[in-house]
């Protein structure tokens, strides 16, 4: 499983604290100081103080990073014109049945990606022919930046469970590194195998196992 790298945001944090300095009376960052650190600090770097007082650090960097968090009915309408830019980049491969864009609970999306275009059979390389698709998406998804992607590898039942689990992950690790070198912020992505333990379909058919080896992105609007 690949995580966030929260280790270099947290030196971005670290100096935007020192610039700021602490509270006259020793106790640290009062809420005036903390204010005039978020003023002062810009990107993961301020995101990361307003976390720390949240007691979650990781989740304030993360806001930092992308410039704000998403608030109240702006949500729902975000991604909602984000799935029409999905269908109208990807209408070809939507019809070819490469691509599907699923609406899901919570205003979050499902874009996912079929075994049967994506890779190869018992491979983890994305297919040449598959990287304009890669590119529209990963062109979407920066446009619409106010999002958290996360990236499942899932495989058939054939094999070991263990090469299916690490088969997962390596797909999962292919698409998130894909994305990042299209210019996606690394902070955005959690990249995750699952293996044969979330099939969508019937593994006794070839079909069905068609199905299973896929790649899914499910996008979370990130909100205060």
């Amino acid at each position: 499983m690949t995580m966030r790298p929260l280790k270099r945001l947290a030196a971005s944090a670290l100096a935007a604290v020192l610039v700021v300095g602490c509270a006259a009376d020793g106790s640290g960052l009062t809420e005036t100081g903390a204010g005039a650190a978020i003023g002062s600090a810009g990107g993961a770097a301020a995101g990361a103080i307003i976390g720390s007082f949240s007691a979650n650090a990781g989740r304030g960097a993360l806001i930092g990073a992308v410039g704000g968090a998403l608030i109240g009915t702006a949500v729902g309408a975000y991604m909602e014109d984000q799935r029409k830019d999905f269908e109208k980049a990807l209408a070809d491969e939507i019809a070819s049945g490469m691509i599907s864009v699923q609406k899901l609970p919570n205003d979050q999306l499902l874009v996912r990606m079929t075994g049967a275009t994506t890779f190869e059979i018992d491979s983890d390389r994305i297919q040449p022919g598959f990287y304009s698709t890669m590119d529209k998406i990963s062109a979407i998804v920066s446009k619409y930046g106010k999002t958290e992607l996360l990236i499942s590898g899932h495989t058939d039942s054939t094999g070991s469970a263990e090469h299916n689990q690490l088969l997962s992950q390596r797909r999962a690790g292919a698409v998130q590194y894909y994305m990042e070198s299209d210019g996606v912020l690394p902070q955005r992505i959690i990249a995750t195998g699952y293996g044969k333990n979330q099939p969508i379909a019937s593994n006794e058919t070839e079909a069905g196992r068609q199905l299973n080896r896929r790649v899914d992105i499910t996008i979370v609007p990130i909100t205060a």
